[in-house]
């Protein structure tokens, strides 16, 4: 009888789990389309950076803190932090090269032009450096920043960030999806013959995640400021990947979020928005030998 009872309330919070995912996930979902944020005048400006015209919005007042969105996405992804970091931090957002009004007519696109685009933005708007959150493809330009960059940044946050494009990196069932798409996608692409700007745009998308980035992860020792690394457990990025990033970056923290998948900051987003203040707010913490004990 306790068996039956145990595995009914162990089928019940499951269930109840899931249930709360897929309310998180439509919640958001609503959020992203009724803010304003990626469509406000009064906190947009465009900055000439690197022979394009990148599109920023700046909220609140107090230290900079850069946010770094992910593939495909824009400002709008930031709904959840904007609201909560602006009371205290004077937050940067932007949409990075060939996304959202960040318009790239160029045919190459790399997580190095990007980061680079993001070091000339803070350059531009007169900021020597700033906090910085990066999330999925974000966190690689985040990642790139602090080491293309090292001045620009005070401390680092990443989220579902990767070194490379295999299936060491990404889940096997994720990385044979994205594959087979992009390679279906440029078969469509070399056989259409009136191709769109959103054409191009897409093949540079599916190409980015596809091919790139490819981090030596001995490069991130030269990486000296503090790094939260983040990722869910069932992301799409291997936790043992992340686990992997957070070995060979010299100062960092590791935080691994049960029951999560790529969007820890949506999922999570009270828990990540005050450690993620916190981490910032707080002196890195040195532990060794004795130390490991408490």
């Amino acid at each position: 009888m306790k068996a039956i009872l145990f595995f009914l309330a162990l089928l019940s919070s499951l269930l109840s789990a899931q249930s709360n995912i897929k309310e998180i996930k439509n919640e958001y979902s609503r959020l992203l389309e009724e803010s304003s944020y990626g469509n406000n005048p009064k906190a947009g400006k465009y900055y000439e950076v690197n022979g394009i015209k990148m599109y920023c919005e700046t909220y609140g007042q107090g230290q900079p803190l850069l946010l770094i969105h992910g593939n495909g996405g824009s400002i709008v992804d930031f709904s959840k932090q904007i609201p909560f970091f602006s009371k205290t931090y004077k937050v940067i957002v932007a949409d990075s090269r060939a996304h959202g009004k960040s318009m790239d007519k160029q045919d190459a696109l790399t997580y190095e032009m990007m980061s680079d685009d993001y070091a000339e933005l803070l350059q531009k708007m007169n900021i020597d450096s700033a906090f910085v959150i990066g999330w999925s493809d974000g966190g690689i330009n985040g990642l790139l920043l602090t080491i293309r960059h090292p001045e620009k940044v005070k401390k680092l946050i990443i989220t579902g960030a990767n070194l490379r494009p295999d299936s060491t990196a990404v889940e096997p069932d994720v990385f044979k999806r994205v594959s087979a798409n992009y390679s279906k996608f440029k078969k469509q692409f070399a056989q259409k013959k009136d191709k769109t700007a959103l054409d191009y745009t897409v093949l540079k998308y599916k190409r980015l995640l596809s091919e790139q980035p490819n981090i030596d992860p001995k490069t991130l020792h030269n990486i000296k400021v503090p790094v939260l690394v983040i990722g869910g457990d069932n992301d799409v990025i291997k936790p043992e990947h992340t686990l992997e990033i957070f070995r060979n970056i010299p100062n960092a923290n590791l935080w691994i979020l049960p029951n999560s998948g790529h969007s820890t900051l949506v999922v999570y987003t009270h828990e990540f928005n005050l450690k993620a203040d916190t981490f910032f707010k707080t002196k890195f913490r040195t532990i060794k030998d004795r130390d490991r004990e408490f």
